[in-house]
């Protein structure tokens, strides 16, 4: 006959010998997703080339980027009358595609708007070349080859942010836009 205590210490070790033979299922993660609910997570909330109001009156990212003379600046110092602040890349067809109409609108907003194409090329030798080439002549060399403000918008390439005098956003635009068009037009008026 077993004592108490025998019991006691073969009880359990019986019920973990018994515990480790049976298979059982992992347990669900609270968090898993299915692969409808990640496609859905991923897709775009607002559609390429349609204007986003979502992040309106927010301040612009003090990130630090490159001026055209390689000094670093930040968008605050373009404070004072409206700022149209677009990323680009020379490798982003899209991108390539809008920059002579967002060149056009630098140059019909004269000094009424400060435009800045950023150039998110980490090779910042190759992007003043290329503006010069293709004759954009309103786009300055502005690089971020750290791809700060790509990260600080959580943006794709191309994405255009607009700006009021005193750094507030006013809307942004994922994706190509024709620059010159009469819906860029009095989207740029409202700076």
């Amino acid at each position: 006959m077993l004592s108490r205590s025998a019991i006691g210490w073969s009880l359990p070790a019986a019920l973990a010998v018994a515990g480790c033979d049976r298979q059982t299922a992992a347990p669900v993660q609270a968090n898993l997703a299915s692969p409808d609910e990640v496609a859905a997570a991923a897709a775009p909330a607002i559609k390429p080339g349609a204007v986003d109001r979502g992040h309106a009156g927010e301040a612009a990212p003090s990130v630090v980027f490159e001026a055209p003379d390689g000094k670093s600046v930040t968008l605050a110092r373009f404070k004072g009358k409206p700022l149209l602040v677009n990323l680009w890349a020379t490798w982003c067809a899209p991108c390539v595609a809008e920059l002579p109409t967002l060149d056009a609108a630098a140059a019909a907003a004269g000094d009424r708007l400060t435009v800045l194409a950023v150039s998110q090329d980490m090779e910042t030798a190759k992007v003043a070349p290329f503006l010069k080439a293709r004759r954009l002549v309103h786009l300055k060399a502005y690089r971020d080859p750290g791809l700060g403000l790509s990260v600080a918008y959580a943006a794709n390439l191309p994405t255009t942010i607009f700006y009021d005098a005193k750094g507030r956003e006013l809307w942004r635009v994922a994706g190509e836009m024709d620059w010159t068009s009469a819906a860029a037009k009095t989207l740029l008026a409202e700076g």
